[in-house]
């Protein structure tokens, strides 16, 4: 392990310091290795959360169960591809009918693949990698978790109120774990001026797992208005998406039917 560390070490310290063309073209090669597998993906979310959640853990079994309400829904599940809280997303989604993808990356710790993922990738760099798991999806719903969930929460968070991605919703679960870090972004942010009032409710904190699936599937119709009001409904991901909300549709309607059926007998 001690060997390995090393290594990794060493390999980061000349990516980054060397400025070596060599380490921009690992960089493209990180961002086409993604779109390539990505880019048709349809309809996805990405759940975050820590890699330490262990298996009995509230918010484990939890993330298993969303997952599993998402997956049946036909929503692919997308995570950084480690354990914890991540292997529990991949886990609910896993042999659902649905893609379970883990997005992986080398570290000195931690960072084991989980196996259940049904599209595995490997990325060099933090920021191709986050660049992805916010990219291809409808929503982020995130767990609670360390540093990394943290950058990630406020990524996305950054991401939607400078408008960058519009119409992602941002799901937040651990009322409990979360509450005092919404008090001090109202109490400090918001009091001081850092962010407009307003932002606050770029965030859904919620425990309540079946509300967080019916407001994503809602969330489907809007993002899709917005790929057509800047001209991307002749792209392959508006029409992945455009085919699954057809699809959907016609399921729900069987479902309306079957009752109006069974109301009437």
């Amino acid at each position: 392990m001690k060997k390995r560390n090393n290594r990794l070490a060493t390999k980061y310290i000349k990516d980054i310091k060397s400025a070596d063309v060599w380490s921009v073209f690992k960089i493209l090669s990180d961002f086409v290795k993604g779109f390539d597998e990505l880019g048709e993906l349809g309809p996805a979310v990405t759940i975050f959360g820590s890699a330490r959640t262990d298996k009995t853990d509230k918010y484990y079994k939890d993330t298993v169960k969303l997952s599993k309400l998402l997956s049946t829904k036909g929503f692919n599940i997308m995570t950084g591809g480690g354990p914890g809280i991540m292997e529990a997303a991949n886990k609910g989604a896993y042999k659902n009918g649905v893609e379970s993808i883990g997005l992986n990356i080398d570290l000195p710790f931690e960072q084991i693949a989980n196996p259940y993922t049904t599209i595995d990738l490997s990325f060099d760099y933090f920021f191709s990698r986050k660049v992805m798991l916010v990219k291809y999806s409808m929503a982020y719903v995130i767990f609670p978790g360390g540093f990394g969930t943290l950058d990630e929460l406020f990524e996305a968070l950054t991401l939607v109120q400078t408008r960058k991605i519009t119409g992602v919703k941002i799901f937040v679960v651990g009322v409990d774990f979360y509450q005092p870090l919404i008090n001090f972004i109202k109490e400090k942010l918001v009091a001081n001026g850092m962010i407009d009032s307003g932002d606050i409710d770029l965030i859904t904190l919620t425990d309540d797992l079946e509300f967080i699936v019916s407001e994503i599937e809602a969330s489907l119709v809007t993002q899709m208005k917005v790929l057509r009001d800047v001209g991307l409904s002749d792209t392959k991901y508006y029409k992945s998406i455009s085919d699954f909300s057809y699809e959907n549709d016609i399921i729900k309607d069987r479902r309306i039917s079957k009752k109006m059926k069974k109301k009437n007998k």
